[in-house]
């Protein structure tokens, strides 16, 4: 049985796991300071068949439903029923932090007693700036490295994990040895709950807060192995978490003291399918957020190529 941290060791975790300071009082990289001009040379000579792998879920104008409580917005402001238009012109509103909208997170969207990464005070957040710091628009040269896949849920004989269900540090390094592949300073982690295969199959969990992910437990393991981004098909945390204090350690520790990147919501079945066919579970792989000046996210669309 994996052993689980009381929530006094994960409350330790902001400051043994902290990156404050480590790339300058005024950085607002974070982690992906890890990835470095020689991590995307290496990373841009891994694909060997020129395959190219969409890592987003649709995202569907739709009625709201448990899980969509603000569904996407799109009309057309102009359409080929006019007579003598030339054009298509739409309005599309998102809001994309949620579950079902693949988005990138930028290190101005998750709190922590006051601060958020590098000890930057959390007013610099308002209502009517949007995020002075630590926008999303300092990711306007996007995110080039390797990536690696681990199916956690294939790992389990099962087509996905349930809600509430904790990945360990032990099930990512069992999915290493089966894969053959191992995680390395500056990778993108690619982690396969199986989430969006469930919801294909049997509609919005009804309880949507509750889903498989990441537990507390893995926080070490990503700081030691020196993860630079972590993409998931639910939105990492394991929920409920089991802590009452720190509801979503990955997000709070790793985004606030570790300024982790984290991308919620990716689809990963396809990519999953490329992989076994291969024989092969790293890639490059590469995001390009909106240059969105203010903004605490992306929708975005990663891309795997193999």
């Amino acid at each position: 049985m994996p052993r689980i941290p009381s929530e006094a060791e994960v409350l330790e975790y902001f400051d043994r796991f902290s990156n404050w300071g480590r790339w300058g009082p005024n950085d607002e990289l974070g982690t992906l300071n890890l990835i470095t001009p020689r991590k995307r040379l290496d990373a841009l000579g891994i694909p060997r068949a020129g395959v190219s792998v969409g890592c987003a879920w649709p995202i569907v104008k739709e009625p709201p439903v448990v899980d969509v409580s603000h569904p996407p917005q799109h009309f057309m402001l102009r359409s080929g029923e006019t007579p003598g238009e030339i054009a298509g012109l739409d309005f599309v509103g998102l809001v994309f932090h949620g579950f079902t909208i693949t988005h990138v997170d930028a290190l101005s969207h998750q709190f922590w007693q006051g601060k958020m990464y590098n000890g930057r005070s959390t007013t610099l957040v308002s209502t009517a700036l949007g995020a002075q710091e630590c926008s999303v628009e300092v990711l306007k040269d996007g995110i080039v490295t390797r990536g690696v896949l681990l199916d956690i849920a294939g790992l389990k004989g099962r087509p996905y994990l349930e809600a509430g269900e904790g990945i360990f540090p032990e099930d990512l390094e069992q999915a290493e040895r089966t894969q053959s592949v191992k995680v390395g300073e500056g990778d993108a982690l690619l982690v396969r709950t199986g989430w969006l295969t469930r919801r294909n199959r049997s509609g919005p969990h009804p309880n949507p807060p509750a889903r498989p992910g990441l537990h507390a437990a893995t926080v070490p393991w990503l700081y030691e192995r020196g993860v630079a981004v972590i993409g998931a098909d639910a939105a990492h945390d394991v929920t409920p978490s089991g802590y009452p204090k720190v509801s979503l350690p990955v997000h709070m520790v790793g985004m606030t003291m570790m300024g982790l990147c984290l991308i919620d919501s990716c689809q990963l079945d396809d990519l999953l399918a490329e992989c076994k066919q291969r024989g092969r579970w790293e890639f490059l792989f590469v995001v390009a957020p909106w240059r969105f000046r203010y903004a605490t996210g992306s929708p975005v669309t990663p891309i795997a190529i193999l």
